[in-house]
């Protein structure tokens, strides 16, 4: 007997239902809570979840990416990527460059025209800085707070076609 992903009632024929956006199976009593979904049967195995490693994707997009005939997939490019991040190390380079010019954490605030509790939070870390305040860290202390796109990104694969990982190899548990 299955059990209803909705209520947890143990039923004999679920039905698959569409609610909010989700594909569920559910009990005859909780299907009039979404729409009935007709499935198609197959000679390959479907899943509920898209895993976005499906050749056939309902996007419509099909660029960027190529057939898999050569065995290696190359992970599609978005506009994150030509994106520069923040420097894991940009409240360093602050402080580093502030104390090279002299300058006290109030008086580049002034300098800056922000507040000096701004600078003692970028320096500390708990804050990162907008984009206008990084510009103007960046031109008036001459530096970089930015690393730039890095092409080493590659999507991560995951052993469930190999069997070498299992989410419980990936997840850690805090207990």
């Amino acid at each position: 007997m299955a059990q209803c992903e909705m209520c947890g009632a143990e039923t004999s024929s679920p039905k698959t239902v569409k609610i909010e956006g989700a594909e569920i199976d559910v009990c005859s009593d909780c299907a009039q809570f979404g729409t009935e979904v007709r499935t198609q049967s197959s000679g390959s195995a479907s899943t509920k979840y898209s895993t976005g490693s499906s050749g056939s994707g309902g996007s419509g997009s099909g660029s960027g990416s190529s057939g898999s005939s050569g065995g290696t997939r190359r992970r599609r490019r978005d506009m994150f990527d030509q994106m520069e991040e923040i420097a894991q190390d940009y409240d360093a380079r602050i402080r580093g460059a502030r104390e090279a010019s002299g300058l006290t954490q109030e008086e580049l605030a002034k300098q800056l025209n922000e507040k000096a509790s701004l600078v003692r939070k970028l320096e500390r870390g708990d804050m990162l800085p907008s984009d206008d305040i990084r510009r103007k860290l960046e031109r008036k202390l001459d530096i970089s707070l930015t690393e730039g796109p890095t092409d080493d990104d590659t999507e991560w694969e995951g052993g469930a076609s190999t069997g070498s990982y299992t989410l419980g190899d990936v997840v850690k548990r805090k207990d």
